[in-house]
């Protein structure tokens, strides 16, 4: 599970079966329900229906981690351009940057550096849609090295200028596809 509308989505699914999220964070929920009403195997296998398949494989949920961790740097937090992602995901982890890497792609078939560009790409999106800073500020804000930079990525991923994005109507301007 990726994203807070996913948790949204959990919590109404498990609300209709009288089932109570305790806690929910992005890949990781706690849940209280009456055992007399509803098995644990009976939620596991509502969720899984629901496309929301439970994570029990050490190196499956250091993954979701690391995805978590991703989009809580990049999209929650206030980015910090001086801090290198890759050093950062080593101190969160204790494990080389490598060993990330390297797991990470094993499982989702995209290299983590893409991954952490293509959240990045979607968070300038974002503050491109909201129209309060300029491209400066994003590239700045985003730790890009310069405009022309962010410029040549977004246009990489998105197919699109910053300009050209800015002008297509909203209900063609799609996330990011991982591939």
């Amino acid at each position: 599970m990726l994203c807070d509308s996913s948790l949204k989505l959990i919590r109404l699914i498990l609300e209709s079966y009288e089932v109570e999220m305790v806690k929910g964070k992005l890949g990781d929920i706690t849940v209280a329900f009456d055992p007399s009403a509803i098995s644990l195997t009976a939620i596991r296998k509502i969720l899984s229906d629901e496309g929301f398949d439970e994570v029990t494989d050490h190196d499956k949920k250091l993954v979701e981690e690391i995805k978590r961790v991703v989009i809580d740097l990049v999209h929650h937090s206030t980015f910090n351009a001086m801090v290198r992602n890759s050093d950062f995901l080593v101190s969160r982890f204790d494990r080389s940057y490598s060993y990330l890497s390297t797991l990470f792609s094993k499982h989702e078939h995209i290299t983590l550096e893409k991954y952490i560009i293509l959240q990045r790409i979607e968070k300038v999106k974002e503050l491109v849609q909201q129209g309060e800073l300029s491209l400066s500020e994003i590239a700045y804000s985003m730790g890009y090295s310069s405009v022309q930079y962010l410029s040549t990525q977004f246009r990489q991923i998105t197919g699109y200028s910053v300009t050209e994005y800015k002008t297509l109507p909203e209900h063609e301007r799609r996330g990011a596809e991982l591939s």
